[in-house]
């Protein structure tokens, strides 16, 4: 029949304009706004610890004793009391401390830095997820013009039998009722594939710069590691699971600060006062500060161990909260890639040898059109799961990559 030519033509060919996708995640990395904020907030925290384990700024006191008289001087060089000088004080805490402020802010900058490579880990996936799915769309798109093109043969073929009577007249509304369901599909796909396209442009903090060109081709690959390795990966090397290490060791830190604080600070003062014509007078002072009030610093040490106790439970449920999430994407994954072999080896290529055989069969005046109609549809259909089964198994790839940290290569 005319139209059985078009069954088997080769699918077109890539765009010429088409953007790789390994450069729009270059792209994002150096625009995303929410990278940028993450990386802002990271340099910011980096600035934390030498402030934490510096001194206090020392206390200038500057001042006069006078007799007799109120102002200054009155009675300096007739008076022992009577005297001009300046003190100098620094605060200084019990040794140990200032290195155990320091080491808090370096841990809770280490556990920003960590959240800033989540959120790159993030935005890529995010942008991968959207990329594979307006490359579906976009197949989608051309799938469907392309059986247009072969429903309008077969509603032509329809309408020669038709009026030689040989083919029913609800044969013919069948086949251009499918044409009207495939414009629906066509236009459900063009919008979707726009909206992905938004996304993608969100991404990239651009503005709208219209159609984004894919490859047409793109093969599913093998995942490359084992769902054991990827565990494996993801517990030690997942950047969210190293900011909540980080937090912990925040903790403990924190914990062994408010122990230090029952051991007392001290201030040290110097002073030189001058006397006019008498010897001058040197002062040197030190002020400690005892922790009294027992109550107030050991409810302090149980607020950090409670905290301690919080970051630790925060780390287990996220370490089983991640392993849950890996094993249900690889799981998807793997489904995916063994349903793409199944659909490419077997349940496609025995499609389309039952609609060369009902084609052959209805050339012949021995099978009804509703037969040839049903396994060209079928056709249809598969070619379009097993392309959706290809978008799923890259989605699925994209988030094991955000969850594990680990750079997946198909």
């Amino acid at each position: 029949m005319a139209f059985r030519k078009y069954l088997y033509l080769a699918f077109l060919p890539a765009f010429a304009g088409a953007q790789p996708l390994d450069s729009l995640v270059d792209e994002a990395l150096r625009n995303n706004r929410e990278i940028l904020a993450a990386q802002k907030k990271y340099e910011s925290a980096r600035q934390r610890p030498p402030q934490a384990s510096s001194l206090a700024d020392p206390t200038v006191s500057l001042g006069y004793s006078s007799v007799l008289y109120p102002w200054p001087g009155a009675g300096l060089g007739r008076e022992v009391t009577a005297n001009v000088g300046a003190m100098v004080s620094q605060e200084m805490p019990f040794p140990g401390k200032r290195t155990l402020r320091g080491e808090i802010a370096a841990k809770e900058a280490d556990a920003t830095f960590d959240q800033y490579l989540a959120v790159r880990l993030s935005v890529v996936s995010r942008l991968k997820q959207a990329y594979h799915e307006l490359h579906h769309d976009t197949v989608s798109v051309a799938f469907v013009k392309r059986y247009q093109d072969i429903l309008r043969n077969i509603i032509s073929v329809s309408e020669a039998r038709y009026t030689v009577s040989h083919t029913a007249q609800q044969d013919v509304f069948k086949a251009q009722t499918q044409f009207s369901i495939f414009q629906t599909q066509l236009l459900r796909y063009e919008q979707q594939r726009t909206s992905k396209e938004i996304e993608i442009d969100v991404l990239l903090n651009r503005q709208a710069m219209g159609p984004i060109e894919v490859p047409l081709d793109m093969e599913p690959g093998d995942l490359p590691a084992t769902l054991d390795e990827m565990l494996s990966h993801a517990r030690t090397q997942a950047p969210l699971m190293a900011a909540a290490r980080k937090m912990v060791q925040r903790g403990e830190l924190a914990a062994n600060l408010a122990r230090a604080d029952l051991k007392p600070d001290y201030t040290l003062s110097g002073g030189y006062f001058n006397q006019g014509g008498m010897a001058p007078m040197w002062q040197f002072r030190v002020d400690v500060k005892l922790p009294a009030w027992s109550s107030k610093q050991n409810a302090e040490i149980s607020e950090q161990v409670f905290a301690l106790s919080e970051a630790r439970h925060n780390y287990e449920a996220a370490d089983l909260t991640l392993q849950a999430q890996i094993r249900e994407v690889y799981s998807m994954a793997e489904t995916s890639r063994k349903l793409v072999d199944l659909y490419e080896k077997s349940v496609i290529p025995e499609a389309k040898l039952a609609l060369e055989s009902s084609l052959a069969s209805y050339q012949t005046g021995s099978l009804d059109f509703l037969a040839v109609f049903s396994n060209f549809m079928n056709v249809v259909d598969y070619e379009l799961m097993v392309h959706e089964e290809i978008m799923q198994f890259h989605v699925s790839v994209a988030k094991l990559e955000e969850l594990t940290g680990m750079e997946i290569k198909l």
